[in-house]
């Protein structure tokens, strides 16, 4: 039978050195502690597991602690064992210290987040509970590298009801994020032989930087005030779009251009990738169906948990043409890269109705801050033009000419993070910059937005 301190201690590497155990235990331990390894409040092992693990005498490592605690370098309390005491450390000579963390601004208004405060933690540890005491035990194996076939069945059904996706499982890849996304469908056409993906004038410059890193050459398509022109594709063999709520200048694709768009994929045996990254959110307008249901076989639809439950969930999901899933699942290795434990739970929060209360529910609250925040602006700032409100989670204001950086530099002053418009701008984009913030305001917990309200309209010009 195991003896108590094999299955209870606390695991410490430590190598002792020098003349004698008791010294050479004192000098490696003092030596962890001096030079940061071991952090102000660490928890040591008992000297009974320590010095079982050494293979000495429990007097030995007994003395050395309280050789160390008599220097101040440890203490040892009753009840609470042995552990590192909190003191100044002092790196060793030659060594650079760590720069300190930059800390957060007050306010945050910068796109791309939710509200991670209103994050449905009982429910999820709910549905949490359900699916694990309900999973198979191969659930925790390796497992498929589409994804648990549980999360890519509730998928099919959810984004069939409620985006217009026509979806089937087998179709469906699960992976870590969107960007991880991205980078798979990169990897699959380079290797497919495209060589030049369309996108946006305006978006996201880590998307145009994964599909750089592909091998993928990427054009700028015009925009005018009906949205991205697809019209214009330049030898294109895909086009990468965000037609929901077109992030970041916030207007929907418009209907014809969605069909154009289409029908150029047919026509020319090309892709359309399609961003739906927050297309649950919609206000004053009705919902935009997915473009992928005009033509599954020519669109990939992608969407993400990010922006309806958290980033930090690492959960998106492709839904692709026949033939192109296989290839885009050997593209991540053969295996399963996402958290089984948490596509089983988010496979139990969509087929138990608590994904669409959270929706419903978030969605109200966003509302109110949309409206909240038109109203700020036009009565304390007139200047500014508020655009792209229908959906999603931020709007654009539009700024004088010549503008954005001073406001920016305004914001910053009042300890705001928001970003200007231009930051998303394609470097290679033919139409004439436009000065203006992209405001998000899914980020601030409830608590912060009335500050970040007022540190906004302080800083925008009138």
């Amino acid at each position: 039978m195991a003896e108590p301190w094999a299955t209870l201690g606390i695991d410490l590497h430590v190598e002792p050195a020098g003349p004698g155990l008791r010294r050479g235990l004192t000098n490696a331990l003092r030596d962890a502690v001096r030079s940061g390894r071991l952090a102000p409040g660490t928890r040591l092992p008992s000297s009974r597991a320590l010095a079982a693990d050494l293979g000495i005498a429990r007097n030995t490592v007994a003395d050395a602690y309280a050789d160390l605690v008599a220097e101040g370098w440890l203490t040892a309390r009753q009840g609470s064992g042995t552990r590192v005491a909190g003191r100044t450390v002092v790196p060793p000579s030659g060594t650079t210290p760590r720069p300190r963390a930059r800390s957060r601004p007050a306010y945050d208004l910068r796109p791309g987040s939710p509200d991670l405060a209103s994050f449905p933690r009982a429910e999820w540890l709910r549905a949490a509970r359900r699916a694990l005491a309900t999973a198979p035990y191969h659930a925790l194996d390796y497992g498929d590298p589409r994804g648990r076939p549980e999360l890519r069945s509730a998928l099919a059904g959810y984004l069939s009801r409620a985006r217009g996706v026509r979806a089937d499982p087998e179709r469906i890849v699960v992976c870590a994020g969107f960007a991880h996304g991205l980078r798979l469908l990169g990897t699959v056409l380079r290797s497919g032989g495209a060589r030049t993906v369309a996108v946006e004038s305006y978006g996201l410059d880590v998307h145009r930087a994964l599909l750089d890193a592909a091998g993928l050459d990427t054009v700028p398509l015009p925009f005018d005030r009906r949205g991205t022109d697809p019209g214009e594709r330049a030898g294109a063999d895909a086009v990468l779009l965000t037609p929901a709520h077109q992030f970041p200048m916030g207007v929907p694709l418009h209907r014809d251009r969605r069909a154009a768009v289409v029908d150029w994929a047919r026509r020319t045996g090309g892709l359309v990738l399609e961003d739906d990254y927050d297309g649950e959110f919609r206000y004053d307008r009705q919902p935009v169906g997915a473009l992928q249901g005009l033509d599954p076989d020519r669109v990939v639809y992608l969407g993400t948990a990010s922006k309806s439950l958290a980033p930090g969930l690492r959960l998106a999901w492709m839904v692709l043409p026949p033939g192109l899933a296989a290839r885009v699942a050997d593209a991540k290795g053969g295996v399963d890269t996402c958290g089984a434990l948490d596509q089983l739970t988010l496979a139990e929060f969509l087929t138990s109705g608590a994904y669409d209360r959270h929706v419903r529910a978030t969605r109200l609250r966003y509302r109110r801050r949309r409206d909240a925040l038109v109203a700020a602006v036009t009565a304390r700032a007139p200047e500014a033009r508020v655009t792209g409100i229908a959906a999603g989670l931020h709007v654009l204001l539009r700024l004088p000419p010549g503008t954005e950086r001073t406001v920016v530099q305004a914001a910053h002053w009042q300890d705001l993070a928001v970003h200007g418009l231009t930051r998303y701008r394609h470097t290679d984009a033919l139409a004439e910059p436009l000065d203006a913030l992209v405001v998000g305001y899914g980020t601030p917990p409830d608590h912060a937005w009335a500050g970040a309200l007022n540190a906004l309209c302080a800083a925008l010009p009138g």
